[in-house]
């Protein structure tokens, strides 16, 4: 009887490593090690960022620090616990994900929410905290990916009523998202909306229309006064950086002077006096990529924009070898998310785009921001292990 459970133990645990084995060797490990060197930059970044300067207390950085590691820590145990999930599991669970989002962003509105940098964008509950627009942005990349990825009656792509569902979908989280108001979000929402719609393959009219009602609302909220002050000089300064250097122009003015004067190889980690002499603001988050511009130099920056060219290619390529829509969709949905926002906040930091509250993925300090895109990254893990057309 011994040797027998012996042996029947022994089984288990040959089964139990070889499915740990196979489920490793399914990782997309370039995609994973990407991920991986962007948010050890990350760490860094964030660490130089939060030291005080002259007489400032060393703890409240290697505190900031630490949460950041610990948020990064648990993120990454999630996103390889959801890349075991069979994206039809996920599926299944869609609208659930969906509406738990907008029921969030609902709260948001009521005395639930906190304002913070001017934006009603979070919810304490308890002392926890945390920022439903980022959990917003998977509940409708699921969504999406549903009606686009899944033609009905024999239909190859997407139809027109596929595509008004899609619309009604995206026009609730929107809504609420500018309620708050969060215009970096909406942006973000708007374009990883369009991006999954062009690669639908859905009739071009409904893309072309798409864009024409984008811009023509763009119009009537500037024509009709609907942005904030502080918004309307966001613009106002892009259109003319040195109208106002000490005051709207004032965070788009202090980075560019900070990443200018990183020069070719940067002034040293730790060793940046704009970034320790605090004069651009939410240099953890927003415009983390502004520490690594000076004291990273040309060198560090563009290694930050390498990276992330390689995670949203191998996204697309995943996306590419997908025998079915849906979790070509899916992946194509993350692509777009990711590419956008790496863009709008790099290009802010470089002057090139108004200032937005958008974090830079795997990058920025941000627990609600960094699980979010953890959990993306985990569902396009969990494509690649189940749905590919070809092999690595």
């Amino acid at each position: 009887m011994d040797t027998y459970s012996g042996t029947s133990r022994q089984r288990n645990l040959g089964r139990t490593a070889a499915t740990a084995a196979g489920s490793a060797r399914r990782l997309d490990w370039v995609l994973v090690l990407s991920v991986l060197f962007l948010g050890a930059i990350g760490a860094l970044l964030v660490w130089s960022a939060t030291l005080p300067g002259d007489g400032g207390d060393p703890r409240d950085s290697m505190d900031a620090l630490l949460r950041h590691l610990v948020h990064l820590a648990v993120a990454w145990v999630v996103c390889l616990v959801v890349a075991t999930i069979d994206y039809r599991t996920v599926r299944a669970y869609a609208p659930i994900v969906y509406a738990v989002t907008v029921i969030a962003l609902v709260l948001v509105l009521t005395p639930l929410g906190a304002v913070i940098n001017g934006s009603r964008g979070w919810l304490v509950i308890a002392g926890f905290q945390f920022q439903p627009s980022e959990l917003a942005k998977i509940g409708l990349i699921l969504v999406l990916a549903t009606f686009l990825g899944e033609p009905r009656d024999g239909e190859t792509r997407p139809m027109s009523r596929d595509v008004l569902l899609c619309v009604l979908v995206v026009a609730i989280p929107l809504a609420l998202v500018m309620l708050q108001p969060d215009l970096g979000t909406t942006l973000v929402l708007c374009a990883t909306f369009l991006g999954m719609l062009t690669l639908s393959r859905a009739p071009l009219v409904w893309v072309g229309s798409m864009l024409a009602v984008g811009a023509a609302g763009a119009f009537a909220v500037w024509w009709f006064e609907l942005l904030e002050p502080y918004q309307v000089d966001r613009i106002a300064t892009l259109m003319d950086p040195a109208a106002d250097p000490q005051g709207s122009g004032y965070n788009s003015a202090q980075a560019l002077i900070a990443v200018g004067s990183g020069g070719f190889d940067g002034t040293g980690l730790f060793q940046g006096e704009q970034t320790h002499g605090r004069f651009v603001p939410e240099q953890h988050t927003d415009f983390i990529f502004t520490v690594a511009g000076e004291e990273l130099g040309f060198v560090g920056a563009a290694a930050i924009i390498v990276l992330m060219g390689v995670v949203i290619w191998r996204i697309l390529r995943i996306a590419l070898g997908c025998d079915l829509p849906y979790p070509r969709m899916l992946c194509v949905g993350v692509a777009a998310w990711f590419a956008f926002q790496g863009l709008i906040n790099i290009g802010m930091c470089l002057g090139v785009v108004p200032v937005t509250g958008l974090p830079l993925p795997f990058v920025s300090y941000g627990g609600t921001a960094i699980m979010a895109n953890m959990l993306a990254l985990g569902l396009v893990l969990g494509v690649n292990s189940r749905d590919r057309g070809f092999e690595y």
